[in-house]
């Protein structure tokens, strides 16, 4: 269902099935004063937020009860907001063309960074408030959810409250507790108190800051009764979790247009830069049965002929071998093909490539991250050129001939050498591929070389680290891409502007909401997008706010400072990660955590010891 005054600019934009709706598997409940409204807001376009799984998954949560409705919205691409704008449009739901503004709850996922600026133009463009302070009663209440959500602090003005961990259980506590809300009607105030006393949901309004004299936080007080920390919440089974059995089909072809099955959560390599396998430990696995039993009613539903098997680190699945054969024979059988996301190095052992063969191999990808053995060890990467000498081969010798490799640059300890390791890494592949016989190579390599620019995330080891300077960061890349040359390779690399406004906000705090909301007025939106970003713009607000991106991007942190996302734990210790920091400096590894129990921290916080087990 659509507005009924879009009809008459949808000629006008590019892809606009991107704002029509009526997706098949989507779902329309009749309008009932009784229902508790939710809007689930994307802030990126539609073919982005449609490859999104958190978003498949609680929409169904919320829809399979009879209590309670479930919308959809996405930030409109630049042409759209400006029709819109033009023609006084509402920002609206693809359901039932209903406006923000008219919904009980307005819920963002936090998935990157470089969204903010798009969260206020839909919170504009649907008539909402862009401040928390000055919503009304009639308001609905907007919530953050998401991995930027375990720090939410350059967004406190404008969220009402944000949702931390995973969102199964911590949804329908929301939504029981906005239907007592409003069966009682309660105030506002009342509603956000009531909110406020569910476990993972934190409430910026009620702390305050005070900062130092060196512009460090020094303290988060408040004068209500709520924790002093907030813990996440985490389902303790996927085997329990609810997943959408019916998934909605897009008219157009999306970033990621296939199934995808959430295999497994969590991950025990303990990586030092990555933030997402400290956010969701423990590990948590589906087993076989239920995956299958999932795919089958996916493609039922759906018509798709292609499944992905997603998870952090995938060939870490204990069963996967198992999985892709029962797949194969049942519902991923004939016409439906299986792919996989980029896996460790490690995890392509000779057994594991004959699972796969015979499969359709679109390309192999693989993550070494850095070019040398001793900044692999500094990251605790724990895998050696040897693992990538075998993955290869083995991929070589079932058929595969496309080979992505990724990387980082800019990382604690980097010097030159590693980034020339980079390019011998991508030697050493291509003489691998064209060592082989004649016949086993029938078609040329395709060799792609991609760097993304270093960024040092909360709740990591390296939150206490120094993003490189851009200078320094346009060094490294012309370094790589003179080095790469004799390689053959297609290299790629991220933008270093969009990288350090990223470590900003990443690492910021409730200042940063002046800057955020003074970019939005200069006409910042779409920052992820190369073609619409303008690090031009983000300099003035930078500037007319007095604040330097320097501070929060390449200041390295004191051993003792506090930061302002240390109101959300994430079950990991701050004394882990300190230390897991220091032994990257000693040039120190630590082992998986199957192997042994590192201490993290998450047993004792958690109080459910068989997670660790």
């Amino acid at each position: 269902m659509i507005h009924p005054q879009m009809e008459k600019i949808l000629p006008l934009v590019e892809k606009p099935g991107r704002y029509v709706g009526g997706e098949y598997n989507s779902v329309v409940k009749p309008n009932r004063e009784d229902l508790v409204s939710f809007a689930f807001c994307f802030p990126d376009v539609y073919e982005v937020g449609m490859s999104h799984l958190g978003l498949r998954i609680l929409y169904d949560v919320i829809n399979v009860r009879d209590d309670a409705c479930c919308e959809r919205a996405f930030a409109p691409w630049t042409d759209m907001e400006a029709q819109m704008r033009e023609n006084q449009i509402p920002l609206c739901t693809l359901e039932s063309a209903t406006p923000l503004c008219q919904f009980d709850l307005v819920g963002f996922t936090l998935q990157y960074e470089m969204s903010y600026t798009n969260i206020l133009n839909m919170l504009e463009l649907g008539g909402i408030a862009l401040l928390a302070a000055q919503r009304g009663e009639n308001d609905p209440f907007v919530l953050c959810g998401g991995p930027c959500a375990y720090n939410g602090e350059p967004l406190a003005d404008f969220v009402d409250f944000f949702t931390i961990g995973d969102g199964e259980e911590s949804t329908n506590d929301i939504l029981d507790c906005m239907k007592r809300c409003k069966a009682e009607n309660l105030t506002r105030a009342q509603t956000l108190e009531a909110l406020s006393r569910i476990p993972g949901i934190y409430v910026p309004s009620y702390y305050t800051c005070q900062y130092a004299q060196d512009g460090t936080l020094q303290a988060m007080e408040t004068e209500k009764e709520v924790p002093a920390q907030i813990m996440k919440r985490s389902v303790e089974t996927l085997e329990d979790a609810h997943f959408p059995a019916r998934m909605i089909v897009p008219y157009l072809e999306v970033v990621h247009d296939r199934i995808s099955l959430e295999i497994m959560r969590g991950c025990t390599r303990g990586c030092r830069f990555c933030q997402a396998g400290m956010l969701y430990r423990p590990i948590r696995e589906r087993s076989v049965e239920t995956l299958c039993r999932q795919a089958q009613e996916q493609i039922e539903s759906s018509g798709y002929e292609e499944v992905s098997l997603s998870s952090l680190s995938s060939g870490d699945y204990s069963k996967l071998g198992q999985l892709i054969e029962q797949l194969k024979q049942g519902p991923c059988g004939g016409q439906t093909s299986l792919s996989l996301p980029s896996l460790r190095l490690d995890a392509y052992g000779a057994e594991f490539m004959d699972s796969l063969e015979g499969g359709r191999k679109a390309g192999l990808t693989l993550a070494p991250e850095a070019g040398t053995q001793r900044l692999r060890d500094i990251i605790n990467k724990n895998v050696t050129e040897k693992d990538l000498e075998e993955s290869v081969g083995h991929a070589f010798g079932a058929g595969w001939n496309r080979v992505k490799l990724y990387f980082m640059i800019g990382l604690p300890g980097e010097i030159d050498e590693d980034i020339l390791g980079i390019a011998e890494l991508a030697r050493k592949v291509k003489r691998m591929y064209y060592a082989q016989p004649k016949e086993a190579r029938r078609r040329p390599l395709e060799l792609q070389v991609s760097a993304s620019n270093f960024v040092p995330k909360p709740h990591t080891p390296f939150q206490w680290a120094a993003q490189d300077t851009l200078e320094e960061l346009l060094r490294k890349q012309k370094l790589l891409r003179e080095a790469l040359k004799s390689s053959g390779a297609n290299f790629s690399w991220h933008d270093g502007k969009t990288s350090l406004l990223e470590a900003v906000f990443a690492k910021g705090d409730r200042r940063l909401g002046a800057v955020l909301l003074r970019a939005f007025q200069l006409g910042c939106r779409m920052d992820g997008w190369r073609d619409v970003f303008s690090y031009e713009k983000w300099e003035r607000a930078f500037t007319d706010c007095g604040i330097s991106m320097d501070f929060y991007a390449h200041r390295p942190a004191g051993a003792e400072e506090k930061f302002p996302w240390e109101i959300i734990t994430c079950g990991v210790t701050r004394a882990y990660l300190r230390k897991e920091y220091e032994k990257a400096l000693r040039v120190e590894l630590t082992p998986d955590c199957r192997q042994q129990c590192n201490g993290c921290g998450l047993m004792k916080e958690c109080g459910r010891t068989k997670w660790c087990e």
